[in-house]
Order: C-alpha cells, then structure tokens, then sequence
C-alpha cells in the first residue's frame, strides 16, 4: 500500500457511479453503511501522488489500511482508478468505497448538506445526500454535523437556492439526448451465449412497429398461455435529437457513445449519465452478449438504483421516447402488484391481474416487471406509451408470476364459492385483490396466527414446533413476517426455539405443567395439543429421607439402602442417585409427577454421590455396596442420623484428657514427640514390664509399651510410628502380655463385675459370663506373619500364637478354633480382605494393623475392612513417617480413632489444601499437636536394603462361548439360592461360601466342578501355557500359584504333555523340603504352588516370574504369594501376573459381609467438633459439641 506524504484537504468528489463502477454495487451499498455509521476512521489525501489513503474499522479489532489511486475526472472529480486493502479482498472492496464516500462528505462539510453543486466547467456534479437517492456522501450524522455548522451570511441563500432551483435548461448549443424505449424479441441461447436481439421491433396486426414489449415478464391481454409475453423483453438505448426533430439512433449504441461526447456535441453532464447507466447495466449484469452494444435490457437491472437514474434523466433534459416524435414514457412515483375480481354473466368469477400505478389499477394493458423491484405497463392504442414505477417492496416469485402468465382466470359459479373460502385468503396475503366494480363480496380474512403444537408421545417426551396458520394455509415460524404488518414474536423468551424443540423426561413434565398453561392463556398464541397429555404435577413438600441397613431393607445385597419420601410418593434410589450425580435440578416419577432436587435437603445427599463418584467401582446407575465402597454406607448412615457416631467418639475420647494435658505440659509447641511419650510413661508408670517377657526393654521400649498400655485401658487407638528394626513387635506383644496377666490378676472376680467396673479396660471379653477372654487379632503383610509367631516364641513364650495362613474355605473353620485357644491371632492382610465375615463374626481384644501402610488407601477394600470390623482399640503399626502424605495419615486415624480428622472432605479442605499450597503453614503444626496424644514416633536410619523392583500387571480372559454360557447359567442359580439365604448369613455361612467356591472354580475350568464338561475349554489354562513357554524359553523360572489343588493338576497334567519340567506343592506333597530344593537349584524351571502349602516359610527368591490364578477379592491380597519370590535376597526384578476371568465372581463377588449397621457405627463421624489444634480445652469441647 502507498505510503505517501499527506496533508490535510480532502481529496476531489468522485461520481457514485465511478464509486460503483469500482467496486460492484453490494459492496458499494455495505459501503454506505459503513460510511454512515462512522467505520472511516481517518483519512489523508497526498496530493502529488494522487492517492486517498484511510484506516476503516471493519469486522476484526484491527482497523484495515486501504488506499485508492484518482485519476482526473469530469471538472475537479475524481475517478478512482485502482485500490488496494489489508483486508481478505485486497482491494476494490467496501472499505475502499466507503473511504471514497466519507471523503465526498468531508468536501461537502461543514454545511454543504444535501445539495447537488456544479462539478466544474460543463456540467453538474454529485455530492447530494443519501436522503435524495444519490449514494455519493458519507453517513447521515456526518452531513447533519455539517449542518449544524456556522458559515458567512451569504452561504445560507446560496444554498437554499441550490435547493429550490427549477431544473436545468437544454443548452441550444448542445445536442440533445433521449433514451429510447422498444420491445425486443428475447434471444435465443447459441453456442452456451445468447445470440444478439433482433434489430426488428414487434410488429402489429396493422404492420406498423409498435415497440413490442414483453420478456422478463410481459404479458399481454390476448396471451393468456403467457408464451408470447415471454418473448420479449423492455429494451433501451440512446438516441439523439435530429435536426428534423426526430429521435434518430444514427451510429450511437452504448458502446460508442463514450467517443461521440466531441462530435455531437453532447453536455459534459449528459455524457456521464449515459456513463453511469450503462455501467450500472454492467455492475449487476457481468456477462456482456452479442448486440449488447445496441440494447440494454431493462429487466437486467436488478439494482433498484436505476430508479434515481431515470429521475436525473428528467433533470437532465435526457427524453425517454417511444419513438421518432413519441415522449410518452412516464416514471411513476410508485406501483404495486394487485387482482381486480368481478362477476360474469353466468355468476361466476374473472379474475385479471394488473398493476396499480399511483393510486390508479390498470388491469388491461401489457405489463411486465423490472428485475424484483419496479414494473411498466405498456398502453399499444391509441398511441404506445410506457408508465414505469418502483415497488414499494421487493416482488416475490408468485408476484411475478402472476405478471408474467395468464393474466386472466375464468372460476366457473360452481367453483366461487370454492375459491373464496379456499384459495382468497391465500391470494389476497400475496397480492392486493379488490372488485373494481363491487360485484364481488370477500369475505373477511383471519390475521395470521401463531400456533404451537404440543406433542405428547411415549416415554415422557414431547414435541413442540411453531408455524403460522395464515388463511388456511401453515406457514413456518421464520424472521420474516407472514403478512404486512405482522410483528412476529420473540418465542425465545417463552422456552421454545424458533425451530421447534423436542424435550423428554423432567424437561417434558415441567414445560407441560408449568408453561404451557400460560401460552394457552395468551390471546396471541394458539397451542394445539396432540396425543395424551399426562397430568403432571410438582411435589413442593420437603423430601423425608431415610438410611436403612440392609438386613431389614431386605432387598439385593448388593443395594443400598435409602429411602425418600415426598407427600407420601417414594422416590426410586437408583434414579434419585444417576440424577444427583448428573447435577440434574428436577427428576420425574413414575406417576408423572416431580420434584425439584435444589431442596437443602439434598444437600449432603449431593455431597455423598460426589465422593462416590470418585470411588473406583461407584456405578451410579447401579449404586451398590463393593469392595470399594463399605465406608461409604457409614456417611449415608451418618446422614439419617447425625448423632449417633458422635456419642460413640464422646465415649472413646474420655480417657484422652489427662493423656493431652500431659503431652501438652511435657512437649509444648515445637517439642518433640518423644518428650510428650516420655510424660505418658510417667502418667502409665502402674504398666511394669509384665513378667512373661524375656527381653529387656530399652528405655524408648519401655516407654512405648506404656503408651500403648494406657491407651488400651482407656479404650484408645493410637499409631506406633517407631522406624523399622526398633522393636515396634516387641513393645505390642509386652502389650499383649501385659494385658494378659492384669485378667489374670482379676480371674477370681466375676466376669460381669470385670467388664462392667473396667468400662473397657478389659475390653476384649466377648461377655460377663465368658470365662476365656478374646485374643488379640494382628494383620500383617503376608511375609512377617510366621515372623510374629517367631517373635512371640522368643519374648513372650507364655502367650498362645495361632497364624492364619489359610482362608475360612481352605481351612474348614480353622479361624474359629484359633480363636477360642489362642491369646493372639495372626493373620494377613489377604486373609483379613478375603475372610472379612469370618474375623467380622468373632470378638476380639484389640486390632493391631501391622505395617499400616497397607491401609492407607481410603478406597481400597483392606481399608474399609479395618474401619468396619467392630473392635474397642485399634493399633496401627507402621514406619511411615508423618511427613510422608496427610491424607495417608488422615486414613490412618480414620481407623484407629474414627471423626479425630473429620471427613476427607473437609480434611482435605481445611488442612491438606492449605498446607500443601503454603497459605497457611501453621496448621501443620496445629495438626501435630492434635495427633501428637495418639501417634507415638521415634526415628532411626533404615538398615533393610532396599528389593528390587517388582512390576504387576492383570491379564484379562474371556471365557470361551461354551464356557460362558454354563458360568452364566450356574451364576442364576447360585445367584437365586444365595438371595433367598442371605437374610441370616450366620446360619448360613457354610452353603454361601460353598456357592461362591463353586462359581470360584467355574471360573477357571468347568471340569473342577464336574468332569462331565471335559470338552469345555479352559481359556485360562491355554493363556497360561502360552505365558509359560515364553518364560521358560527366555530362561527364566516361575511360581503358579492356586487355591485349587485340582486346577494345579491340570496345569501339571498339561505342562508335562507339552515336555515341560515342574514341581508340584500342596498339602499332600510330601518330602516337602526336597520339592523345594529341586526347583531352588535349577532342576525344574516351573513351581505349582497351592497357596495353603506355599504360604508360610517358602523363600524361593530363585523365581522371578510368579502367575496367581485364581485371584481373591482385591488384587493386594496376593502378596501372601508374591512375597515367596519378592523379598529380602531377590536378586532380579520380579514379575507378578495375576489372572482374572471377566465378568466372572473373581471380579463380582464384592462385599460379603451383611452386618452392615453395627460395623458402620464404628466408623460415624461427626466433622462439626474438631478444632484446629488439639490442646486440653479443646479436648474438652469435643465432649461438650
């Protein structure tokens, strides 16, 4: 773009058919409104380089550069030449044109208004306003700002005179120009052109040249097939004025009369509006045809600017003629379309269509239209004339066809009737009909109306859709208006789209019920009802809702147990549950009434399906009690009934008062915790060291064994966070005895005096009248289990260990008798997960959680086992530092001291966030000093290396078809028997578990259960020998675990068609140690392993590939196989697969145990009662919350 030196004047006028000429006339009429509403930025006009430069503000935020060349035009004008733009055009485009029109307003401010002024020697220029048809000035505040100016007294006359000045006088000098008007037989196509028109005129019956008239719509009165009419076309070229006074063509066609300005002696200003004619012709006409130099067509003209133009011509002195002596062409102010009706003789109805021009119908005459925006009639006799007008309104399509057919219909009398009740009411919204003569009586036509249709169909749904109902006729609901003077509505604001929607459920019943009786009470709208409309209703009363356990809600299992209940309506759970966890506001019944789910009612409700969602198994369209969902039913419990678990703290917390005023006094903010532990010591000092110990205690044992000891008596839980190899087993098991002798010491007093006099310093006694107290119950990782039994052994011989290293249905009640003889119950993390009913079913003293790491995961099963089982102190053992995540520290407490963190959420809300995000550090030592009472830690260097990396990955099978559908068969039946015996699981135990073992070995071979299905395939077994031929030939050694000896059989029986070497271990395996040793020392690549004789004291670190086949109910408790390969002294990565069939128990069989209530009132919290940090008065609030 040119960047030229420019000033401040303003560049020359420049004629708006240049204007046109340059740009096209769409982008010259968007130019005017740019112009008009002020887009022209600024401008500046270098006067050597003859270049108008301007910013224009466009559609983007950035304005666009545009700049336009003049050349010298008629007197001082301009003539834009060529133009360049930064927008997408690039150049001769509405910018460009606008910048031209805002420049001519600028040339006419400040006062030169709406004014036509010369354009130097020879002729008139233009630089009228807008408002008089000219397109040359800028927008109309520009040219009011102009008039709003000041100027000497003499310019208000000058001015006023151009205004009121009569219009020009023919220079006698000059010669005088017309536009001469002929019919012309339309061309016919040729070689993909149109052919030149022929130079003859039409011809009447008399021979004489009647300047026939038709095409582009002309008919004639005697046409009535209309093929005649649509011969011919309204033609126009330029004639001259002879000597003779005749109106001669002579050598003047359009495209010569540029050049005859000189020799004719045409006016300056007469020459350019030939100029601008015929490039208006050429703007909206691109494709120039053979003879087009001769005529041009009117009905070409499709811009309505042409109208203007013929007003000019008459300023001008410029003749519209006939002929050679015939002026009778008129330019009317305005016409408009119509049908004129009237009875025949016979009673029936013609019907003649015409035009009305200024006020007056012409009915008989030729008539044919101008493009969609003007018509003319053509008189033949006496004389031929011509009446051209504008339409008021643009023409439609049936408009013009009207014009352009058979101008005359003939309705037989039978038919009238017809025709005015059917088809006047649509005729009369397209055209005007009246009866010149008044024969003809219409009768009155209905306005337009709006009409809504609601559509009631199945499933709740409805239909709304809108169109207009006008004289019978259904028009669309659009932007335009269905007849003159029809404002059309804005439906939006009444909840329905333009367009019509379709709304289903809650949506349906509310619109229904609360909208669509008022737009049936609009006067403007009539709602037309399809189909059946259900009678919706909202429920208003506040929701009742109610948590119950599952034993008495007797429904599935599996379901939860919630109930709501709104002005006596229940509302469905599963329903209830998918449309708060969408975040849906209203839901519908199945009685078709609603309820809006903003209640506050609904707020914790809202509260507790947000967490759920985020639990790993939560299937919100079937929301049900899993694996890992058994401390979610504690918070539904906690939100019928608030209070309950809060009594069940206040009890707890009682002896924590003189255990917070003394670590409080000893340690004080910034101490260490083994200063508060020292204070419980002293506090506990009336524990000794129970005498069936062996071992000295070190002075920070000691201290611990006090600690735990006062927590017991004072029905605490605590966590011993002590690092690895400082004794944490020693200091538990010293508990254990202690607690052993002090029932000793008091075996002589009744057992009712005992329990009720200690209020749980013995809490383990299963009743008053039960002379053997309940042992203590420890859960530890698979790999230190005998390790307990090893230490108890060595420091407290006098104590009866039994380890469980087998589940419930392996060991035929093996749990139960451990527990009648033993002092403490070892057990794993798996067996714990697995056989939770069973160790659920018993009493114990006091759960200790060993390496309580394994329960830090709030969603994991182990987790909601250890908050559930009901016991009255809980133990946590782990060396995970404090440091090491709050919320693994907020699971903990969650288990041995239930509400002392709140809930997760507001856990996570008022300490983690804050903490984590540094805007308010001091909370964490507030959280120390709340924990600080009921976490004991002492620290040292870790002294076990560190194994090596152990990676675990599940390999998904799918049955095979026959396999899967006799699962699926026996899954019904158990499914059915398990349903009917659930109700008293107790009584029942034995035939549930044997159910759910039966579908266990259906999983991975269907001969376990019957050799009757021998032919059915076992894709689990194909998987794993496939598995095994690669590690084996990869030289590398594997362990397959199972807890079927029959399913390890076949793996044998298979491994040893295929050649491959193994060895075999179960219980009835003997020479047990040689077993090992072979595969230890190479001489077999492949170990089958039943888990009840390989998971106890096996270290077969010799293995790095271990296969579990028949997984448990979460996917952790396998470690009790793993670990035989991943411990201390592995050398090699480990691989862990773990086989699982889909859609089988192994993934479905969730949540055994159905005493739900007495396990979740363990675990209610009341998250309303903690303070900020944990001082003396602060623990004392807690009972007073």
């Amino acid at each position: 773009m040119p960047s030229p030196e420019s000033t401040d004047a303003p560049a020359p006028l420049v004629d708006a058919v240049d204007v046109i000429r340059l740009v096209g006339p769409r982008a010259f009429s968007r130019a005017k409104e740019y112009a008009r509403d002020e887009h022209v930025l600024s401008s500046s006009w270098d006067v050597e380089g003859q270049v108008l430069s301007a910013e224009v503000r466009g559609s983007v935020a950035a304005p666009y550069r545009c700049s336009v060349v003049l050349a010298p035009g008629r007197g001082e004008h301009g003539r834009p030449t060529s133009s360049e733009c930064s927008c997408p055009l690039g150049g001769d485009c509405k910018h460009v044109a606008a910048a031209l029109l805002a420049n001519n307003a600028r040339v006419l401010s400040p006062d030169a208004g709406l004014v036509r002024t010369a354009s130097g020697a020879g002729g008139a220029g233009w630089a009228t306003g807008v408002a008089g048809g000219d397109e040359t000035v800028a927008s109309p505040a520009v040219v009011a700002g102009a008039a709003a100016g000041t100027g000497s007294p003499a310019d208000w006359r000058s001015r006023l005179a151009q205004l009121t000045e009569p219009p020009r006088l023919v220079d006698a000098r000059t010669t005088r120009m017309g536009l001469l008007f002929e019919r012309r037989p339309r061309a016919r196509p040729s070689r993909s052109r149109w052919d030149a028109p022929s130079p003859a005129p039409l011809v009447d019956a008399q021979g004489r040249a009647t300047g026939g008239l038709g095409g582009g719509g002309l008919v004639t009165g005697a046409s009535l097939g209309g093929a005649a009419g649509a011969s011919w076309r309204l033609g126009v070229r330029p004639v001259s004025l002879s000597r003779t006074g005749n109106w001669v063509r002579g050598d003047l066609t359009w495209t010569s009369l540029p050049y005859q300005m000189n020799r004719l002696q045409i006016a300056a200003d007469v020459h350019a509006w030939f100029g601008q004619f015929a490039a208006l012709h050429r703007s909206v006409h691109a494709a120039w045809v053979a003879g087009e130099s001769d005529w041009l067509m009117l009905d070409d003209f499709s811009s309505p600017l042409l109208w203007p133009l013929l007003d000019e011509a008459d300023r001008l002195g410029i003749a519209l003629v006939t002929g050679k002596r015939s002026t009778d062409v008129t330019v009317a102010a305005s016409a408009r379309v119509s049908v004129d009706a009237r009875r025949d003789d016979d009673g029936g109805l013609v019907l003649e269509a015409g035009v009305t021009v200024d006020g007056v119908l012409r009915t008989g005459d030729e008539t044919g239209t101008v493009a969609d925006h003007g018509v003319y009639v053509v008189t033949p006799a006496p004389a031929l004339s011509i009446v051209l007008a504008p339409t008021a309104v643009p023409l439609g399509d049936e408009q013009r066809r009207l014009l352009t057919s058979a101008r005359e219909v003939v309705v037989p009398a039978d038919d009238a009737d017809e025709f005015l009740r059917d088809f006047y009411p649509a005729l009369q919204q397209a055209v005007a009909v009246t009866s010149s003569d008044d024969s003809v009586v219409f009768p009155e036509v209905l306005p337009p109306q709006l009409v809504l249709t609601a559509t009631f169909g199945t499933g709740d749904s409805l239909g709304l859709a809108w169109h207009w109902e006008v004289a019978g006729r259904v028009v669309p609901l659009g932007s335009a208006a269905p007849a003159p003077g029809v404002v059309v509505p804005d439906v939006e604001q009444w909840g329905v789209p333009a367009r019509g929607t379709r709304l289903r459920g809650v949506a349906a019943a509310e619109f229904a019920h609360a909208r669509l009786p008022d737009l049936e009470a609009r006067r403007d709208v009539r709602v037309d009802v399809v189909g059946e409309r259900p009678d919706y209703r909202e429920l208003t009363e506040a929701p009742h809702l109610t948590v119950t356990t599952i034993e008495t809600d007797k429904r599935d299992w599996f379901d939860l147990g919630v109930l709501v209940t709104i002005e006596g309506r229940t509302v469905p759970f599963v329903p209830l549950l998918t449309a708060l966890a969408k975040r849906q506001r209203k839901m519908l019944l199945v009685d078709k009434s609603y309820l809006s789910l903003t209640h506050p009612a609904f707020d914790e409700l809202k509260r507790l399906i947000d967490e759920a969602t985020s639990l790993d198994e939560w299937e919100v369209e079937t929301p049900r009690i899993n694996r890992y969902q058994a401390g979610l039913w504690a918070e539904f419990d906690d939100l019928a009934d608030a209070t309950v678990q809060a009594e069940s703290w206040r009890r707890t917390v009682g002896g924590l008062l003189a255990l917070a005023d003394a670590a409080d006094a000893a340690a004080g903010d910034g101490e260490d915790e083994r200063g508060a532990a020292a204070v419980v010591a002293a506090s506990a000092s009336s524990a000794p060291v129970p005498a069936s110990v062996t071992a000295t205690l070190r002075p920070y044992q000691l201290e611990g064994f006090r600690w735990l000891a006062f927590l017991y008596e004072h029905g605490l839980g605590g966590v011993l966070a002590d690092d690895m190899g400082l004794g944490k087993t020693l200091q538990t098991l010293a508990l254990v005895a202690h607690v052993r002798e002090t029932e000793a010491a008091t075996a002589g007093a009744a057992a009712a005096a005992s329990v009720g006099s200690s209020g749980g310093g013995s809490p383990g006694h299963d009743s008053p009248d039960s002379p053997t107290p309940a042992p203590f119950l420890v859960v530890a990782p698979t790999s230190v289990v005998s390790g307990w039994a090893s230490e108890a052994a060595r420091f407290t011989p006098g104590l009866t260990v039994r380890t469980i290293t087998e589940t419930e249905a392996k060991s035929r009640g093996g749990l139960r008798e451990a527990a009648a003889e033993a002092d403490v119950v070892v057990t794993s993390y798996a067996l714990f997960r697995l056989d939770f009913a069973a160790y659920s079913s018993h009493s114990w003293a006091a759960l200790v959680l060993d390496e309580a790491q394994n329960v830090k995961n709030p969603q994991s099963q182990t987790h909601r086992c250890a908050v559930d089982l009901d016991v009255p102190v809980t133990i946590a053992i782990t060396g995970t530092p404090l440091e090491n995540g709050l919320m693994d520290l907020w699971a903990l407490f969650r288990i041995v001291a239930p509400g002392l963190l709140s809930t997760s959420v507001r856990f996570s809300d008022d300490w983690l966030k804050p903490i984590a995000t540094g805007e308010r550090p001091e909370l964490l030592q507030a959280l120390r000093r709340r924990i600080r009472p009921l976490m004991l830690r002492r620290t040292k260097e870790l002294v076990a290396p560190e194994l090596p990396e152990k990676q675990e990955q599940v390999l998904r099978v799918d049955l095979a078809p026959a396999h899967r559908e006799l699962y699926d068969a026996f899954l019904q039946r158990e499914r059915l028997k398990l349903l009917d015996l659930i109700d008293d699981l107790d009584r029942n135990r034995f035939i549930v578990f044997r159910s759910l073992t039966l579908l266990r070995m259906l999983a991975l071979d269907a001969v376990l259960i019957d050799p009757a299905y021998d032919d059915v395939p076992s894709a689990k077994l194909d998987q794993l020998l496939d598995e095994i031929d690669d590690v084996v030939a990869g030289g590398h050694r594997a362990l397959v675990f199972s807890q079927f000896t029959s399913f390890l059989s076949r793996v044998a029986d298979r491994l040893a068609e295929r050649g491959v070497a193994h060895e075999y271990l179960d219980g009835s395996t003997r020479r047990r140690a040689e077993v090992i040793e072979r595969f230890r020392s190479g001489a077999s690549p492949v170990f089958l392993i039943s888990l009840k004789a390989g998971g106890v004291g096996l270290n077969l670190t010799e293995a790095d590939y271990v296969f579990v086949l028949d997984p448990w109910w979460n996917p952790a408790a396998e470690s009790q196989a793993v670990d035989r390969a991943h411990r201390i002294g592995q050398t090699k990565r480990v691989m862990v697969y773990r086989m699982i069939a889909n859609d089988t128990i192994e993934e479905k069989v969730l949540a055994l145990s159905r005493k739900k209530a007495a396990l979740f009132d363990a675990v209610v919290d009341d998250d309303a009662v903690f303070s900020s940090s944990l001082t003396a008065d602060d623990i004392r609030g807690l009972l007073d919350a």
